[in-house]
C-alpha cells in the first residue's frame, strides 16, 4: 500500500468531516442567498459553522470570512488593508508562500508600495530587532510574516511580532494555514490584525478557507458581484465545504492533546533512524529543533546519490508520496525560494516529509528503511571494488 508522506501539500479528508458533508451535498443543498426553506436551512447551517469557527479561535462570528481557501484569504487581507490605508510600506520575509510574496511584489510593480525583507540566520530565524527598528523608521506600515514554514517548519513567534506591529500602530498578518488545526489561536491575546485558514491542511475538504480580521469595519472586497459575506466576499457560498471547515476544526481542536505527541513521536523516530542509516544527512532550517519547528514537517538534505538518481523519484517508484518542497513551487521551474533564501547547496536533494495523525511508526520505519538502501547499494559497490 502507498505511504503518504506529504500532508503538508494536502491531508486526505476525514470520514468523519464528509459524514457532516454529506448531507448538504443531496437533501440540504439550497442556496443560502434564497429566502425559502431550502435556503434558509443552508443559511443557518453556514452561521452556525462560523459561529463554531469563532468560538475556537475566541472571536466574534462577524470576524470570519469564508473564502476559497488560503490564497484567497491572504490576497484579500493584503490587498485590502493596504488599498484602503494608504499603506506604503510593507515587511516580510524571504521565506513567506507565494500567495503572500506575490501579491505583495505585486503591488511593488504597481508602484503602490515598497518591500522590506527582515534580515535572518542561517537557519531562518528572523531578527526581531531589525523589524523594531523598521517600524521606528516607518511607522504605520503592513507587516506580514507566517507562523510556521510549509517547506522547513520553521515556527516564527508571532505573538511577540504582533505586540511590536501594536506599539507602532502596524497591521499585521500572519499566514496560519501550516498551523490552523495543529495550534490554538486565541485571537484576543494574539493581537494579529488578520489569520487565515484552509481547511485541507487538517482533514477538512478543498476549495474553503477563511478570513479572521480583527477589525470589524468591512474590507475593500476582491470579488465583487452579490452581497454574499455581507458583502466582503462575493459568490455563492461552499455549503458543504464551510460545514466541512467548521468540522474539520472543531476535531482538530478537539482531540489535539491525542495528535500532537502522535505527531512529535512519528518525527523524532525518523529523525533519529535517518541520521543512524544515512552519512552525510543534513536538515534544513530549524526543522530538527522539536521546540522551533512543526511537528508535522521535516525537510532533510541529501548526499548524492548513486548513479545519479533521483531520491524523490526513487521514493515514488517505491510507493512512497513525498515532495522536494511545497507543493506550490514544484511546477514553478524556479527551484524553491525557501531553500535558496537559506543558501542550501543545490547539488544536494531536499526531500520535505510531512506527517498527519493518520501515519504510522510502522511506515516510518518504512519510508526510512527504502531511503537508506538507495544509500547502501553505494556503500556496498565501493566495498566490492575495493576487495
Amino acid at each position: 500500500m502507498r505511504i503518504y508522506l506529504d500532508n503538508a501539500a494536502t491531508t486526505p479528508l476525514s470520514r468523519e468531516v464528509f459524514r457532516a458533508m454529506e448531507p448538504y451535498f443531496f437533501e440540504n443543498f439550497g442556496n443560502p442567498s434564497s429566502s425559502h426553506h431550502h435556503g434558509k436551512a443552508a443559511r443557518t447551517a453556514i452561521e452556525q459553522s462560523r459561529r463554531i469557527i469563532a468560538d475556537l479561535l475566541n472571536a466574534r462570528p462577524e470576524q470570519i470570512i469564508f473564502t476559497s481557501g488560503g490564497t484567497e484569504a491572504d490576497n484579500t487581507a493584503i490587498v485590502s488593508a493596504i488599498r484602503s490605508q494608504g499603506i506604503r510600506i510593507a515587511i516580510t520575509t524571504a521565506f513567506e508562500h507565494p500567495a503572500v510574496l506575490n501579491p505583495l511584489r505585486a503591488l511593488q510593480r504597481s508602484g503602490e508600495i515598497k518591500i522590506i525583507y527582515l534580515r535572518h540566520d542561517e537557519k531562518g530565524n528572523l531578527s526581531l530587532s531589525h523589524l523594531d527598528q523598521l517600524l521606528a523608521a516607518h511607522g504605520k506600515a503592513f507587516v506580514s510574516v507566517m507562523h510556521g514554514n510549509n517547506e522547513i517548519g520553521n515556527l516564527n513567534d508571532i505573538q511577540e511580532i504582533a505586540a511590536c506591529c501594536k506599539s507602532y500602530g502596524a497591521i499585521f498578518h500572519t499566514d496560519t494555514v501550516q498551523t490552523m488545526g495543529q495550534y490554538r489561536f486565541d485571537t484576543q491575546n494574539l493581537g494579529a490584525d488578520f489569520l487565515v485558514g484552509s481547511a485541507h491542511k487538517f482533514h477538512g475538504p478543498k476549495g474553503i478557507g477563511f478570513l479572521y480580521k480583527k477589525d470589524l469595519d468591512p474590507i475593500a472586497p476582491l470579488i465583487l458581484g452579490g452581497s454574499q459575506e455581507k458583502g466582503q466576499r462575493s459568490g455563492t457560498e461552499n455549503v458543504s465545504g464551510i460545514i466541512g471547515l467548521a468540522k474539520a476544526l472543531e476535531l482538530s481542536y478537539t482531540n489535539s492533546s491525542a495528535y500532537q505527541p502522535h505527531l512529535r513521536h512519528l518525527k523524532n523516530k525518523m529523525i533519529y533512524n535517518l541520521i543512524n542509516r544515512i552519512p552525510g544527512i543534513r536538515f534544513n532550517g530549524n526543522t530538527a529543533n522539536e521546540k522551533l519547528s512543526l511537528s508535522t514537517v521535516l525537510s532533510v538534505s541529501l548526499p548524492e546519490a548513486p548513479d545519479g538518481r533521483s531520491p524523490l523519484l526513487y521514493l515514488d517508484q517505491q510507493e512512497i508520496s513525498a515532495s522536494g518542497g511545497s507543493a506550490c513551487s514544484s511546477n514553478s521551474g524556479t527551484g524553491s525560494h525557501v531553500l535558496s533564501a537559506l543558501g542550501v547547496e543545490p547539488d544536494r536533494t531536499t526531500i520535505r516529509f510531512s506527517f498527519s495523525r493518520y501515519n504510522t511508526i510502522e511506515e516510518i520505519d518504512d519510508v526510512v528503511d527504502r531511503l537508506a538502501s538507495l544509500y547502501v547499494k553505494e556503500t556496498l559497490h565501493e566495498l566490492s571494488a575495493v576487495c
